[in-house]
Parts: C-alpha cells; sequence; structure tokens
C-alpha cells in the first residue's frame, strides 16, 4: 500500500499509508518519481492552525492507469503535476503535462518554482535589456534571477546570506550584492523592476527607493512575520515620491489555462488567454530541458522514510542545498 506524508498537527511530520480512490474518467494514475519541497510554504503550513495537511508542491509520475475518457496520453509516460509528497499521484490529465524528451524527473519537478515568479515576467512593463534586480536568493528567487536572465534582462541579486550569494554566483550570475545597492549611480534610478522573493518588507523598501520613475516592485516572496520596525509611512513615502508600481507577485494572477473562443463550450466561459500558468510550467521544462538553468550543486535529494527527521534538518536550516526533493524510487516493493 503506498505512503504519503502527513502533518497532523503542528510542526509535526507522519509518514501514513492510504488507499487510493476510484479512478475518475478524466484522470490518470502513476507511481510517483520525486516531489519537490516548498520550504517556506510548508513551514509555514506546518506553524498554521488547520490540520491535518497534506503537503507537497509538485510531483513528477509515470503513468500506469488511465480513465475512459483520456486521450492522447500512454501508459509509461513520466509527467509533471501540482502534486503532493506521496507514492503514487492522481490527477485530472488537463491539469499534468508529459516530460519533453531528455528532461530529467528531478529537473522537470523544479517547474512548479520556475512558475512563481513566470507569472511576473509574462505580466512586467519591463522590457528585455532593462535593469532587474531580484531580493532573496532562496529557491524560488535563485531561478527568478535565471528566468530574467534567459529573458534577456540586466539581471543583479541581493541576498545577506553569504552561502546564497555564493550559490547564485557559482549558478553563474555574477552580479550579486550583500546589499541594495543605493546611492549607486549604476543602479539607482536605473532599475526597471525589483522581484522581492525575501518577504522582508526592509527589501521591499529598499527596492520602493532605488527603482527609476514608474519602475514596478513586485512581492513574490511571503512575509511571513514583521522582520523590522519599518513603519507604513517609510514604504508609502517612497511609493509616492517615487512614482512606483507596488503590486502583488501573486503567481495565480494568470488563468491556470488558457481557452479559446468555442461556440459548443461558450456556458464553460473562454478567455483567450496568451499566457497561462501551465503555459509557463511548460515553457520552464522547454528550458530546463535545454539546460538554460544551471543547477549542479544545488539539490539535496531526501527518502520519504523519515518526514519527521527531514523536516526539522529543514526548520533547523541544515541543508545547504536550496533545493529539496524527495525520491520516492527506493520505496517500491
Amino acid at each position: 500500500m503506498p505512503s504519503e506524508i502527513i502533518i497532523p498537527a503542528r510542526q509535526t511530520f507522519v509518514l501514513e499509508e492510504y488507499q487510493d480512490a476510484p479512478l475518475q474518467p478524466d484522470e490518470i494514475r502513476g507511481r510517483t518519481l520525486c516531489t519537490l519541497v516548498s520550504q517556506g510554504t510548508e513551514i509555514g503550513w506546518a506553524n498554521g492552525d488547520t490540520f491535518p495537511i497534506r503537503p507537497g508542491y509538485a510531483a513528477v509520475f509515470e503513468v500506469e492507469d488511465m480513465g475512459s475518457a483520456v486521450k492522447g496520453v500512454h501508459k509509461g509516460e513520466r509527467r509533471f503535476a501540482m502534486g503532493g509528497h506521496r507514492g503514487t499521484q492522481t490527477h485530472r490529465v488537463q491539469h499534468s503535462l508529459q516530460l519533453p524528451d531528455g528532461l530529467a524527473a528531478d529537473r522537470a519537478v523544479l517547474a512548479r518554482l520556475v512558475g512563481v515568479s513566470m507569472t511576473t515576467l509574462m505580466t512586467t512593463r519591463a522590457r528585455p535589456g532593462d535593469r532587474v534586480v531580484i531580493c532573496g536568493a532562496g529557491p524560488v528567487g535563485l531561478l527568478a534571477a535565471h528566468l530574467f536572465h534567459i529573458a534577456a534582462y540586466r539581471v543583479t541579486v541581493v541576498d545577506p546570506d553569504p552561502l546564497r550569494r555564493s550559490q547564485v554566483a557559482t549558478s553563474g550570475l555574477a552580479d550579486v550584492h550583500a546589499t541594495m545597492p543605493l546611492g549607486d549611480p549604476a543602479y539607482q534610478g536605473q532599475v526597471a523592476l525589483v522581484v522581492d522573493c525575501s518577504g522582508h518588507e526592509g527589501a521591499a523598501l529598499d527596492a520602493c527607493r532605488i527603482v527609476r520613475r514608474m519602475g514596478e516592485v513586485v512581492l513574490v516572496g511571503v512575509p511571513w512575520r514583521k522582520m523590522s520596525e519599518h513603519s507604513a509611512h517609510d514604504l508609502t513615502h517612497a511609493v509616492f515620491f517615487n512614482h512606483v508600481t507596488l503590486r502583488s507577485g501573486w503567481e495565480w494572477e494568470l488563468p491556470v489555462h488558457g481557452k479559446t473562443f468555442a461556440w459548443e463550450e461558450l456556458l464553460d466561459g473562454y478567455n483567450n488567454a496568451a499566457h497561462s500558468i501551465f503555459g509557463g510550467f511548460a515553457r520552464a521544462m522547454e528550458w530546463l530541458a535545454e539546460g538554460r538553468f544551471a543547477l549542479d550543486g544545488l539539490m539535496h535529494r531526501a527518502a520519504p522514510d523519515d518526514p519527521a527527521a527531514l523536516y526539522a534538518r529543514i526548520m533547523a536550516r541544515q541543508i545547504a542545498e536550496p533545493f529539496i526533493l524527495i525520491d520516492w524510487e527506493g520505496t517500491r516493493t
């Protein structure tokens, strides 16, 4: 019987067996190859008040069974989905994507984290060649920096942690700073966009102070707790006098799928969206397959057998690598 990771109570992580429900006509199911830990989100859940929680952010699985209405999918296909930490995956086929040829599962699963800042890339007014600053070089920020670099922006990364700065530099991005380069004429008033992936209000304030007039500051990182004594006035003063567009980096601003007009589906709605969440995932996997993200030495693999020990290490910041993958291949019986 397959197992899954559950958070039954505050800061408690266990592995429990489960039974899959009957497969619906539009669903596919298969054995999980690996899942991705979203450290900030999952620890945030574990410190919350609503339980039980079945955590997980993304998964790659191998299709074994298909519902009666599923077409165009074959057994043995490897597919990506927003799945939990569990031994099998069951998803509506439209909410999964086939992996590009040659893309390893442990790379493909990172498309989920790329997608967090992909929404900002798809909606920003900044254009290729503009200067972009990424605040926070954790898992989301590091991938955001590479994403904007791939899209031909001039990328600067700011993070106070020397290990994270070293990882960014080793990954091939040379313009890395411990603090926001306020007052430096190469940056002051020259930055079109700051993407804050830190969730730190001080970083947001510095961002509003450094961008060019009518520049954008997009808040991607979650402000889990108050980090400084800055006031709302500090921020509003910077926004008002620098004419800043300060906005949410909510990744779900885009539709999950682009849907074109069809007479026979008129009552189901349509959006004619040029960009979508799953379109972003597909593009991210294409770029991952092309090797355009430098990931060597940045991934930590863990077994799912002792989730309490794994999450204790995460909370104690004992895992140096930014990307933590759970490998389900060794759990087969």
